[in-house]
């Protein structure tokens, strides 16, 4: 199984690179981050060939998910051209810049998916009942695609709107937390890892963590941050009172 999923991303991240090499944009390999955790959970399940429910649930929820998250990406992004990071390491490195692309953008994109999937391939192995666990795990799921869909939602028809332009959206989920999507996402893998730890694999806890690492630290709120705020003057007072990612009571600005 575990081969058959490895294979799975090899092949995926490969024609997703060649693809890019011709359209000259690395920013599609964001658009396959949710089908790649789609596609590695079906694999899974299908090498397998689990008969208990929490197999099924598990890709269920995971194909729910992901398919939701590159939909919304690819209506957003696609025709938008190449994301300022990519261009900006395209510049860098000149003629070698297809092969750097390789391994830094889709080699390392693709060897996180495959460790952070591990909830989604060894969850499905275990052959004890639904229980609490998975009803709390579910509960979870549940509350972050709400959370990550309606924030989405809400951005969406912020941008949309040309008055908008160049403000800060600080209303509805966006009011208690600037990342409600991340936050939203980050409550998504911890409740597919709680109903993959009921069903025996609780020592995939580093998938749940690698991804919270990831969305706090690394590729999601700190990267984001790291310009928005010369995009935006008001994004200085947002973040003044409006915590980073966990939802909390806004704070007043003496």
């Amino acid at each position: 199984m575990i081969g058959a999923t490895l294979a799975f991303v090899v092949v995926l991240m490969l024609v997703t690179w060649l693809l890019s090499v011709v359209l000259r944009d690395v920013s599609i390999v964001d658009l396959v981050w949710g089908l790649g955790f789609v596609g590695i959970a079906w694999v899974a399940y299908l090498a397998t060939s689990p008969e208990n429910a929490r197999a099924l649930l598990i890709v269920l929820l995971t194909t729910v998910w992901g398919v939701r998250l590159s939909a919304y990406l690819i209506r957003r992004n696609v025709g938008k051209g190449e994301d300022y990071r990519y261009v900006a390491m395209r510049e860098r490195h000149g003629a070698r810049f297809a092969w750097v692309s390789l391994l830094t953008v889709f080699g390392l994109q693709g060897l996180l998916m495959w460790i952070i999937a591990g909830p989604l391939q060894f969850g499905m192995d275990g052959a004890r009942a639904l229980g609490a666990v998975d009803a709390v795990g579910l509960a979870v799921w549940a509350v972050g695609l709400v959370y990550e869909a309606g924030a989405d939602l809400q951005l969406s028809r912020f941008r949309s709107d040309p008055a908008n332009r160049g403000r800060v959206l600080d209303r509805g989920l966006w009011r208690n937390t600037r990342h409600p999507n991340y936050f939203g996402d980050f409550l998504v893998w911890w409740g597919l890892y709680l109903i993959a730890a009921a069903g025996g694999a609780w020592w995939t806890i580093y998938g749940p963590i690698m991804m919270s690492f990831l969305l706090m630290r690394v590729s999601g709120v700190r990267l984001l941050e790291r310009t928005i705020g010369d995009r935006r003057p008001e994004y200085a007072v947002y973040v003044r009172t409006t915590n980073a990612f966990f939802p909390g009571p806004r704070r007043r600005v003496e």
